[in-house]
């Protein structure tokens, strides 16, 4: 890995990045972290999964400056937070995921906040903004906005087709930008 980027083990676990993910200068990945194939993490994100894990599925993308972060076990929650993010997510810049579950096709819009013990539907969003406080649930395919967040209306298949080509277009510039810093580098 590039020395502009810090892949940590700590208590014994070791980062495990696939080969064909993207990590952008900056980053911070540090722990109990498993990153999927073609998978993003963008400029100056810190994935710290030092008192639980975090997964981060094939093809999902982490934007610039987000910070995501679990939960520890605790007596009255023994297995604590981790966060559990699926295939095929979209988190956009400057949010912050912490404890929760992102299900596949998941949307975590910019600057939002996504808090311990929520989980996100497929093809759902959280808009720009938004902070889903702890323990709530967003339905699959549903538009959540506001602070704190709340149902606003169903998607429409339409925007549902555009997160999805969201993610083709970032495994897409990954591939461009990683492809730049090794030209860069030589």
């Amino acid at each position: 890995m590039r020395d502009d980027v810090t892949i940590l083990a700590i208590h014994g676990k070791v980062p495990k990045i696939h080969d064909s993910a993207f990590i952008a200068p900056g980053c911070r990945i540090i722990g109990d972290v498993e990153i999927g194939p073609d998978a993003s993490i963008w400029y100056n994100c810190v994935i710290r999964a030092d008192v639980n894990r975090i997964v981060i599925g094939a093809r999902s993308n982490v934007q610039d400056g987000t910070v995501i972060h679990c939960d520890s076990p605790s007596l009255r929650r023994p297995e604590g937070f981790p966060t559990l993010i699926g295939e095929d997510v979209l988190i956009g810049h400057l949010a912050m995921v912490h404890g929760c579950i992102l299900e596949d096709r998941a949307f975590v819009g910019l600057g939002s906040i996504v808090m311990d013990g929520c989980r996100i539907g497929s093809d759902a969003m959280l808009a720009a903004g938004a902070m889903l406080t702890p323990g709530k649930t967003m339905p699959s395919g549903q538009l959540w906005t506001g602070r704190p967040a709340a149902h606003a209306r169903d998607l429409p298949e339409r925007a549902i087709a555009e997160m999805r080509m969201g993610v083709a277009h970032y495994v897409e510039n990954a591939r461009h930008h990683a492809a730049a810093l090794k030209d860069g580098a030589a």
